[in-house]
């Protein structure tokens, strides 16, 4: 089974905390002497700061999320953070498990406004809670270990805007010049798709356009308006390319994608096809109606659903 994005989540963490835990909790115990005394405690941060891999500051907080001592980082001790109240932030609203050692959720840190986590290590004495060793980590320096996901290959439907929603039958669909030619357009696109190396394909058909992406050039979008879904020639400055194997979609299915849509377009005055893409590497299809609700699903799945699916008998 594939890796969700929560999944991804749920192992870099994993393996982040496994990183951190064990240097953190050793600095812990060297800072607990030092307790009470904030020169010494900006003494041992500083020389142990190297310990904590990918540490952007240390520092050191009470119970109650007052700073005990001054920030240090990776150029020495910041004077001026004594005394900063820290028990507002999302990490110090977070319960501490009981083997003492936090790595919060990512949150946007306050100073340079960047997606952030900080890490709390429970610092005791003598069998006493005295406070928590601090450790914050922009995202930008951690390293990912673990695997990028993929998107999920099954239906989804997310709900639009909720004005529009309300509307829906009180509106009809206005006819737009892509309608007028759309076996043409959707005939162009057919030939793009399955000769040309476009791999990505979104068609908005209300406002007579298509965004198309290339193998060859899959950083940069082009956009073929009205005029070009009209003209043929289009196809001649589009270099043939074989279609690629790897394609999650078979080359013969995107007529029968491209005729599906043309259908949902065109059966129903009120709740019409407005939008929808094809990924052929993806496999998915995606469509969004006139109510704003959208649609992802594997291409197969989309080709089960006839118009009596969409809109009823």
């Amino acid at each position: 089974m594939k890796n969700s994005w929560k999944d991804s989540i749920y192992l870099q963490r994993e393996e982040l905390a496994r990183m951190l835990s064990e240097p953190l909790g050793q600095l812990a115990e060297r800072c607990a002497p030092a307790w009470g005394n904030r020169e010494a405690l900006d003494s041992v941060l500083a020389e142990h700061f190297s310990s904590i891999p990918h540490c952007s500051f240390l520092y050191c907080v009470g119970p109650d999320g007052v700073q005990v001592c001054n920030n240090v980082g990776e150029n020495g001790i910041l004077p001026g953070y004594l005394g900063r109240d820290r028990s507002q932030r999302p990490y110090m609203k977070e319960a501490v498990p009981v083997w003492g050692f936090l790595l919060s959720d990512a949150y946007i840190g306050l100073n340079q406004h960047r997606p952030s986590l900080t890490a709390l290590q429970v610092v005791n004495r003598d069998g006493q809670t005295l406070g928590y060793l601090g450790a914050d980590f922009d995202l930008r320096n951690l390293p990912v270990t673990s695997a990028l996901y993929d998107e999920p290959g099954y239906w989804r439907q997310v709900k639009g805007d909720p004005a529009i929603r309300g509307m829906v039958f009180q509106q009809s669909r206005v006819e737009s010049r892509m309608d007028g030619n759309i076996e043409q357009a959707l005939s162009i696109l057919e030939e793009l798709l399955t000769q040309c190396g476009v791999f990505q394909c979104q068609i908005h058909f209300s406002s007579s356009q298509a965004t198309i992406w290339t193998v060859n050039d899959p950083f940069r979008y082009r956009i073929l308006d009205h005029e070009a879904l009209n003209d043929p020639d289009i196809c001649l400055i589009y270099p043939t390319c074989a279609y690629p194997a790897e394609a999650h979609i078979p080359q013969h299915a995107i007529g029968r994608i491209l005729k599906t849509m043309q259908a949902l377009r065109l059966t129903d005055p009120t709740i019409y096809l407005r939008m929808a893409s094809i990924n052929i590497f993806n496999g998915m299809v995606s469509v969004t109606f006139s109510c704003d609700g959208s649609h992802y699903m594997p291409h197969v799945e989309f080709l089960m659903k006839d118009t009596a699916f969409w809109f009823g008998s």
